[in-house]
């Protein structure tokens, strides 16, 4: 991993668990003190989740947090259905014995670590709720891993990535999703895929995304409440 890596994977955890909020200048004097890093690999770093629209460069501000809003969160999660439907189609007519471990596998990773976090009697540290997401990033890659196209793997983790800033506040408050049963959502995409059934896992994906996107514009207001102001300046 190189340096500009490194800063690319801290930076990015810093805004997707709201470290460094929307809208948040990124000035390279304080960036290279809390990094510990030079201006050349913070600069590709930055220019990494610029690519990732995390970051935004105004010529004549520098560069800082991108803006979130509901649009483009409804807009985000409409591509991912679209994305994902096709995906996890391809992956059932196309995927082997290998898949269908690795989606079972994966499964019961993010069971365990969902488990561990119920059971907590404090709140869960960001270190926590990080490994829940990679766990449940790593069960939503493995579903579609067999589609046998790039490109559609290739727009699945941009689009994922752009969610992930969005519901990272739902991970560390769970009274947000007291309504959803997530472990059950998830063992039903997994048994619907083991089982090649493929209108049932495209169905199970899209109302499994359109319950987060309502969850988030429900609670929109109190999860970033300062999005309001930050529009308007």
């Amino acid at each position: 991993m190189t340096l500009a890596d490194h800063c690319y994977d801290l930076i990015r955890s810093d805004i997707v668990t709201g470290v460094l909020p929307p809208g948040q200048p990124l000035k390279m004097d304080a960036l290279k003190v809390r990094y510990g890093a030079g201006f050349s690999p913070l600069r590709e770093a930055l220019n990494r989740l610029q690519a990732d629209r995390l970051v935004d460069l105004a010529s004549s501000r520098g560069f800082r947090v991108s803006s979130i809003s509901l649009e483009e969160m409804w807009d985000v999660i409409q591509t991912r259905i679209l994305i994902e439907t096709d995906a996890i189609r391809k992956s059932i007519q196309y995927g082997d014995d290998r898949w269908e471990i690795d989606v079972v596998s994966s499964l019961h990773a993010l069971s365990l670590q969902s488990q561990r976090l119920n059971e907590l009697d404090r709140p869960a540290t960001n270190e926590e709720i990080l490994s829940l997401e990679k766990r449940h990033s790593a069960f939503h890659k493995a579903l579609i891993a067999s589609c046998q196209s790039q490109w559609l793997l290739s727009f699945a983790e941009k689009l994922y990535v752009e969610t992930e800033r969005y519901r990272f506040p739902i991970l560390t408050d769970r009274k947000l999703n007291k309504k959803r049963n997530l472990n059950d959502e998830h063992t039903r995409l997994a048994n619907a895929v083991t089982s090649r059934d493929a209108d049932g896992a495209a169905a199970l994906i899209e109302a499994h995304l359109l319950k987060t996107g309502e969850t988030l514009e429900n609670n929109f207001e109190i999860i970033f409440p300062d999005q309001n102001q930050l529009a308007a300046g």
